[in-house]
C-alpha cells in the first residue's frame, strides 16, 4: 500500500518573496538545450508501445 502524501510546506517572509520572484522571472533556456530536450522526448516517444499522447 502506498504511503500518504505529506503536506506541502508553506513559505513565509523572505523565502516566500524569493520564491515568487523566481517564479515570475524564470531563467532563460538556451536554444541548444531546448532542441536537445525535444530530441530526447521524440526518441522516448518513439520507444513507447501504447502511447496515447
Amino acid at each position: 500500500m502506498a504511503r500518504p502524501i505529506k503536506e506541502t510546506p508553506i513559505l513565509y517572509g523572505e523565502e516566500a518573496r524569493k520564491f515568487e520572484t523566481r517564479m515570475m522571472n524564470p531563467e532563460p533556456v538556451s536554444r541548444e538545450w531546448l532542441e536537445n530536450m525535444k530530441r530526447n522526448y521524440e526518441f522516448m516517444r518513439s520507444r513507447c508501445v501504447n502511447c496515447t499522447f
